[in-house]
């Protein structure tokens, strides 16, 4: 049975590699003359106050493919703004020659647990070690991009026969740029202020069409294009045994920063992977600081135990690491005082030799050369341990493949059960589709069974642990435990590094079983599917009555579109019945007429889910609603949690309208807005442009027509909306706009009857670096909508809402409360955070004619929380 079902896991898995192969870019015919890059580009890449841009850089490479052939040029994707990505493979030219029948191995030795012998060794006998190097995924990090001119030219013209013979055994996959929008971006605003005072300043926005610096906590949830193009190459196309991330730092600590991570680290994740880490590692530290460059530092600083550092690469047994250099202004050098170089975090306590960092360095000019320089031969030296160890790191991706399926039929969990009934069908769909995206193979019980006493019903869905992939499905399928780890015994904790809940069934509201008994006799049950696929397209064939169930995240994304087509949409107050199946209150419905129906029956090709159809208008009192007008407040101080508001309103098809703080003060609120929404930001940069910690304000590095907040005239807008009827709707830290005394300009001074108490809290323990925390819910308010009565919410500690009596024609309910005596912790990490009993998580407030709706999370945290967006969709339509 083990065998069969092995061989079904790897014919999925050909399947999806079909899916979602690209295409190689054509290649032209190879000259003798290789064109250094100072040719190229007029100046030696790394010189001071120059960057190339993302097309400059790739037509390079294009050169050097016509000129040579060890490079080849592999089309690969497109960026969230349309620009083409590529993966530049740099080898021998007979690995070049043999790239496909090098990926076939590669796919083998990942994926194949039951290879025979005599082909297991002539698969490594014949295989390279692929090396993946991703640069400047953070696009204000040049340093990797502008380096890959550099690396590509040395590698390529290299008169040493050690180098030849690396390149023999090892393909080296560079990624030019993983964000090649943002770095247009940067390189753009660069220049523009090029030789001015505002030389290196910050760009305004981010640098990205929706998420800047968040795109590596997108690896999980695969929500932006770029960041699919990237897990796709790993998780579906090329399998590579080696993946390093090339970042960038502050430029006041360590110079450098190589592998391994510091604690704590993923438990999931094989212990052979992070002994690979310290091999790469100890050779890069070993080979940089041998050629005299001062700074690398080891085991320092960025964990490896949220799936952020190193995409998730790790858990897909890829040897995986990332690389971090200190930064400069852009391409303006710095010059940094001795006295001024720091470390801080986990596992330096002082600047000062040490077996994490044989050679410090002194201080002085730091220059984007230097980067370059410290780049070129990070990579060079992971060139040369992939060569050293090529058979051991061939050998070891197939032995932990073995070794990952055999645990799926021995340890605990055997499999995941995901039942086909879900408060929300469609994020059930989302969800499976977003696990065979990640190379995971799900499967449909074929047949009623009884798992562990508990009935399961044909078509319910099924993972089985006994796949390649397994520490990916355990991590991503369970709760999160954080693994806590102490600096001394009984001392203090290490803090992690980033977020500590991850669990993509909690995040999205999905129920699934985990089965920790064996069930071999399971196997004989279940069959594979090819893909989650959407339900047929409901074509409407007469005149009826469409309704949309409230529980459905994508039932308000037709909603919007029809709203779009103009087409009349109704809200049910009630819940009520639609052919004996139970409809709950704040659904919708149309009518479809012989004058709509092109463009209803538009509408319904689109849903993950099938609506329901009358004959006769529901019953029940209902009203019509009308297209929101949303103003969405975003700053310029790269306003990460906005961008992933915009994403999701162009995602459900919301229209809104961008508008700055400093636009506050000429607008008039009321007659072009319905909603306006405040972000997760911090109250002083919206209100003065500027970050205040304590008495402590900084000033941030902005030209001055980015920097104004809305300073006192904008706010009095603000309180004339709500006054007259606006609804505000603010979440994170921006609820702190509605705290302290409210002085309208023409009126009564007032406080609402809400506060922040979180300092109050934390320094009481109260703890939560970024978990799921759960709340209760009144789902008798309109807010509540399509809820369930309890709700995992992405929390963190900076705010905790509580309530006072209102006054001055106010008043307050609230919606969301922490339960008492249960577990609040759902996944992750929290100290203390029984001191959150009781306490309100969602505030509903009114002032004059309007409304206020406060949230002291996140509710579209990082695009991840599925479970919570009705919470935003419902506010639009209060």
């Amino acid at each position: 049975m083990k065998t069969i079902f092995i061989l079904i896991y790897i014919s999925g898995f050909i399947l999806n590699l079909f899916m979602y192969s690209p295409s190689y870019a054509a290649n032209t015919l190879n000259t003798n003359e290789i064109t250094p890059p100072k040719n190229f580009f007029g100046y030696k890449p790394g010189a001071d106050r120059n960057l190339f841009s993302y097309s400059e850089l790739i037509e390079y490479l294009y050169l050097l493919e016509s000129e040579s052939q060890k490079i080849k040029m592999y089309h690969t994707g497109e960026s969230p703004m349309g620009n083409p990505m590529y993966i530049t493979f740099i080898s021998s030219p007979e690995n070049i020659k043999n790239l496909e029948k090098l990926r076939e191995i590669n796919r083998e030795l990942a994926l194949n647990p039951s290879l025979k012998k005599e082909s297991r060794e002539k698969m490594i006998e014949d295989g390279k070690v692929f090396i993946m190097a991703t640069m400047s995924m953070h696009s204000t990090e040049v340093g990797p991009s502008q380096a890959t001119p550099v690396i590509a030219y040395e590698l390529i013209n290299s008169r040493y026969d050690e180098v030849k013979n690396y390149l023999n055994d090892v393909v080296l996959m560079i990624i030019p740029s993983h964000n090649p929008d943002g770095m247009d971006m940067i390189v753009e605003h660069y220049k523009k202020y090029l030789g001015t005072e505002y030389e290196g300043s910050s760009m305004p926005g981010v640098y990205h069409k929706y998420v800047g610096h968040n795109n590596n906590r997108d690896f999980v949830s695969l929500t932006q294009k770029d960041t699919r193009v990237i897990a796709d190459i790993y998780n579906l196309e090329w399998h590579p045994h080696v993946l390093v991330e090339k970042h960038q730092m502050g430029a006041t600590g360590v110079r450098y920063f190589v592998p391994p991570s510091h604690d704590p680290i993923a438990i999931n994740i094989d212990e052979g992977i992070w002994n690979w880490t310290w091999v790469f590692g100890s050779n890069m530290s070993k080979h940089m600081t041998g050629m005299g460059l001062a700074g690398v530092t080891q085991n320092y600083l960025f964990d490896d135990y949220w799936p952020g550092s190193t995409q998730t690469s790790s858990w897909k047994n890829i040897i995986s690491m990332l690389t971090e250099a200190a930064s400069v202004r852009m391409a303006t050098p710095v010059y940094i005082e001795k006295s001024e170089i720091s470390v801080w975090g986990k596992g330096l306590s002082e600047h000062k030799k040490s077996i994490r960092m044989p050679l410090p360095w002194e201080g002085g000019w730091w220059r984007l050369g230097d980067i370059v320089r410290y780049e070129v031969e990070s990579i060079f030296s992971m060139v040369k341990t992939g060569s050293l160890f090529r058979s051991d790191i061939l050998n070891y991706r197939n032995d932990l493949c073995i070794k990952e399926v055999n645990k799926g039929f021995n340890e605990a969990p055997f499999f995941y059960i995901i039942l086909q009934k879900q408060h929300d069908p469609g994020e059930l769909i989302n969800l499976l589709k977003l696990m065979e995206r990640h190379g995971v193979n799900v499967f449909k019980i074929n047949e009623d069974v009884v798992v562990m006493g508990k009935k399961y019903y044909e078509g319910d869905f099924i993972i089985p642990l006994s796949q390649p992939y397994r520490p990916f499905i355990k991590e991503v399928m369970e709760k999160q435990r954080f693994p806590v780890r102490r600096y001394t015994p009984g001392g203090k904790m290490i803090r992690p590094y980033d977020i500590t809940s991850w669990s993509l069934p909690l995040h999205r509201g999905i129920t699934s079983h985990e089965i920790n008994q064996p069930q071999e006799w399971l196997y004989e049950k279940i069959e594979i599917i090819s893909s989650a696929s959407l339900p047929e397209a409901l074509d409407v064939e007469e005149n009826a009555f469409v309704v949309f169930n409230a529980n459905y995240n994508a039932s308000y994304k037709a909603v919007f579109k029809s709203l779009a087509e103009g087409i009349q949409v109704y809200r049910i107050e009630e819940k009520t019945t639609v052919n004996d199946i139970d409809i709950p209150a704040g659904s919708f419905f149309l009518e479809r007429t012989t004058r709509n129906s092109n463009k209803v029956n538009s509408v319904l090709s689109t849903l993950n889910f099938k609506p329901k159809l009358s004959e006769v208008k529901p019953s029940v009192s209902y009203r019509e609603i009308k297209m929101p007008r949303i103003g969405l407040t975003e700053t310029n101080f790269h306003d990460m949690d906005a961008g992933w508001l915009r994403y999701l309103f162009d995602t459900y098809e919301i229209p809104y309208s961008v508008i700055n703080p400093g636009k506050f003060k000429n607008t008039n609120l009321t007659n072009n807005f319905d909603v306006i929404i405040f972000p997760d930001n911090n109250k002083h940069v919206l209100m003065q442009g500027r970050i205040q910690r304590g008495d402590n304000i900084i000033i941030p590095f902005y030209h001055p027509d980015y920097s104004e907040g809305l300073e006192k005239p904008g706010w009095q807008n603000v309180l004339s909306f709500i006054e007259n009827g606006g609804t505000v709707l603010s979440w994170g830290r921006s609820i702190d706009l509605f705290t302290g005394i409210m002085e309208p300009e023409n009126g009564q001074a007032f406080n609402f009857p809400v506060n922040n108490v979180s300092s109050s809290l934390t320094s009481r323990g109260f703890s939560c670096p970024g978990s799921l925390l759960k709340i209760h819910l009144n789902t008798e308010h309109p807010l509540s909508y399509g809820m369930p009565d309890k709700l995992g919410v992405f929390h963190r500690d900076n705010v905790v809402l509580t309530t006072s009596l209102p006054a001055f024609n106010m008043d307050r309910r609230i919606i969301g409360h922490f339960p008492e005596k249960e577990n609040i912790l759902m996944s992750g990490f929290a100290k203390k955070e029984s001191l959150l009993e009781n306490r309100p998580a969602i505030v509903w407030m009114s002032k004059g004619s309007g409304q206020v709706v406060l949230m002291s999370f996140v509710p579209n945290f990082r695009g991840s929380t599925p479970n919570a967006y009705k919470l935003i969709f419902n506010t639009l339509f209060l």
